[in-house]
């Protein structure tokens, strides 16, 4: 808890790990609930934590769970997430039982859930959570059941984060600043009867690898081995298990358990990634009711060939023989998405392409998502002959052949500021390109320009018209009817330049640039602002040394209120006005504006005196303009101190 160290009860304590699921019992083994070490340790701070040995989740009502795990390629290490969700009442609950984890401390167990409950729960929760059993086990040989030696899984502290999303909704109409003396200054509550959906998240933390360990599996997964699962009181969740590559590795049997006796489930469901890994998905559940049965699941794997095996067959979908599949070269680039490339071929386990290339430099790899990369070095192409094969090394004899290679080289140039020249060159791998492209930055594109080029350079303008200032870059694609579509996204590190706002001054119906009030103390300007670059826009106004940014803007149009008593004060009575706009990359216009004193004579009049008026009259009382220009003075030292309005 930000600036409070709370004093719980280990029970307490030990509830946190329900906000991540993972504080179930041993494998094949419940434990319950050691009362008496519970008052032992009932004085400890809650960085001396032990969540050994505690089971929960009869406590915590959850509507879905999903574990991701991943054993890496050491077969020592693993990285699990797990994301509960938790919805309308079962929310109320969590937020009630989080509460009372802080029975005793300021703040806790009050019927209220804060901020600071939150945080504490954060920065504790990993501590606790290595003391907790992570239902998992490994063990090679035979198939295993029940209470064996198993090699446990172990959390490792360091790489564990945990996070929320809602748990104290922000915004919330009961929400409320914390109500107890030790709060932190930005504490905020709601009532733990709030039924807000609410998310609960375990990870691996930033910079970390893992956040579990085992023994190391002496063969590493190629030779036979179970794996077993606790999924008591597991009430609704999905799994999916993801193992390192392994050519043939797959499910060779499973088991589920109620206290030892096998029952009917769910099946796990094998699903062979691109890039020859096997995962494993699993959907358990468990009805309440049933505490304090224990389910165990167990699942045999094997590296053995299968019985039956279908061989992978290329599809319609797949491209013709010595077609071309276009990448940029000296690099590792991604030539196909999984996505298409998975329309090519089929077989019930899945299967990858490998290709041999004539030129040894070059290679190919897919990834867990089916992505095929080709790295190559600088030279424009290199044929291929490429087969299918399915994880458990059937092959299909027809190979296709293609030849990979880049169509073309480009350039990239701002020079009139408003348009990028676009310069393709051909390298001679097709006879004809179509190729259509556009300015683009990551939410807007510009106008497309489409040419057509065969074997000499082409320079087309791509107009930045609508895109900001910053950075640029060419998107387009590449097409001939003998190769697949290149997309290509070009950067060549160019910077659109900011352009200075458009700033405009209106002039009213008698054409003076200022409409003066009545009281003679203050003008009213008007005009129109436009960004070319449709950024927003900032007015300023400075007069007499004075700044004001009060502008009533609508759309393109402005307008403000100018006091001169600031002016007066100075003795000053023609008013230069300065204007000033600012776009969001900082580019200012200004305009200035010079507006004379009402009372002043026009700028058009000649200097001739009205010899009409009667000297007497005319020695005996000033003249109209000079009272009104007195009036100004003494109303406008009434106001020297105000600022502009």
């Amino acid at each position: 808890m930000a600036g409070n160290r709370l004093v719980v009860h280990s029970t307490a304590l030990s509830l946190i790990v329900l906000m991540i699921m993972m504080i179930l019992s041993p494998v094949a083994e419940h434990s319950n609930l050691n009362e008496e070490k519970i008052s032992e340790t009932s004085g400890r701070q809650l960085d001396d934590v032990d969540c050994s040995g505690y089971t929960f989740e009869d406590l915590f009502d959850y509507n879905f769970a999903l574990f991701n795990i991943d054993i890496e390629d050491d077969w020592a290490t693993s990285s699990m997430s797990a994301t509960a969700y938790v919805n309308g009442s079962n929310s109320a609950t969590v937020r009630e039982n989080l509460d009372g984890l802080f029975d005793g401390a300021p703040g806790g167990n009050n019927s209220w859930i804060s901020t600071d409950e939150r945080e504490a729960v954060r920065e504790i929760g990993p501590k606790c959570i290595v003391d907790m059993d992570t239902r998992l086990g490994i063990r090679e040989g035979i198939p295993h059941r029940g209470g064996v030696d198993w090699n446990d899984f172990e959390f490792v502290e360091e790489g564990i984060a945990l996070d929320e999303v809602d748990l104290v909704p922000t915004g919330h109409a009961e929400e409320r600043n914390c109500q107890n003396l030790l709060a932190a200054s930005n504490c905020t509550e709601v009532p733990v009867s709030v039924t807000d959906d609410l998310q609960i998240a375990l990870f691996v933390k930033s910079g970390e690898s893992n956040n579990m360990r085992f023994d190391q599996l002496p063969n590493k997964g190629d030779s036979n081995f179970t794996l077993a699962l606790n999924v008591t009181n597991m009430t609704n969740a999905d799994l999916l298990l993801t193992f390192p590559i392994i050519q043939g590795l797959r499910i060779s049997n499973f088991s589920m358990q109620d206290d030892g006796i096998e029952i009917n489930s769910h099946e796990p469901e094998e699903i062979y990634l691109p890039d020859g890994s096997l995962r494993v998905k699993q959907h358990v559940d468990y009805n309440k009711a049933d505490w304090p049965m224990g389910r165990n699941l167990f699942i045999d794997f094997t590296t053995s060939a299968p019985e039956s095996n279908d061989i992978p067959q290329w599809s319609g979908a797949a491209p013709n023989n010595n077609s071309i599949i276009p990448v940029m070269t000296g690099m590792e680039y991604l030539a196909v998405t999984g996505e298409e490339i998975s329309t090519w071929a089929s077989d019930s386990n899945g299967w990858a392409m490998e290709c041999e290339f004539a030129n040894s430099a070059w290679s190919s790899r897919q990834d867990s998502n089916g992505n095929l990369f080709i790295t190559s070095t600088s030279t424009i192409s290199s044929t291929a002959e490429c087969s299918i094969k399915d994880p458990f090394g059937a092959q299909n004899n027809d190979t296709l052949t293609f030849t990979f290679g880049q169509p073309f080289t480009a350039d990239g140039q701002i020079n009139d500021g408003e348009n990028i020249d676009f310069t393709i060159n051909p390298t001679g791998l097709v006879n004809e390109l179509s190729v259509v492209a556009h300015a683009h930055q990551t939410q807007t594109m510009g106008t497309s320009r489409s040419v057509s080029v065969t074997s000499d350079s082409v320079t087309i303008s791509l107009p930045m018209e609508g895109l900001k200032p910053g950075s640029v870059m060419v998107m387009g694609s590449a097409q001939n009817s003998n190769m697949l579509t290149l997309n290509f996204m070009l950067d060549f590190e160019l910077e659109k330049i900011s352009l200075p706002p458009v700033l405009d001054l209106t002039v009213n119906f008698e054409g003076n640039n200022a409409t003066w009030d009545a009281s003679g103390l203050k003008f009213t300007l008007k005009g129109e602002v436009l960004d070319p670059d449709g950024e927003a826009v900032t007015l300023g106004l400075s007069l007499c040394g004075s700044q004001a940014t009060d502008f009533t803007k609508v759309g393109k149009n402005w307008e403000i209120d100018v006091s001169i008593a600031t002016c007066v004060q100075q003795g000053i009575t023609e008013y230069d006005v300065i204007i000033s706009a600012t776009d969001e990359s900082g580019i200012v216009s200004t305009l200035n504006v010079l507006i004379k004193n009402q009372y002043d004579s026009d700028d058009t009049s000649d200097g001739s005196s009205d010899d009409s008026s009667d000297d007497s009259e005319s020695s005996g009382l000033p003249s109209v303009s000079l009272l009104a220009t007195l009036s100004v003075t003494l109303l406008g030292a009434a106001f020297a101190r105000r600022k502009l309005e």
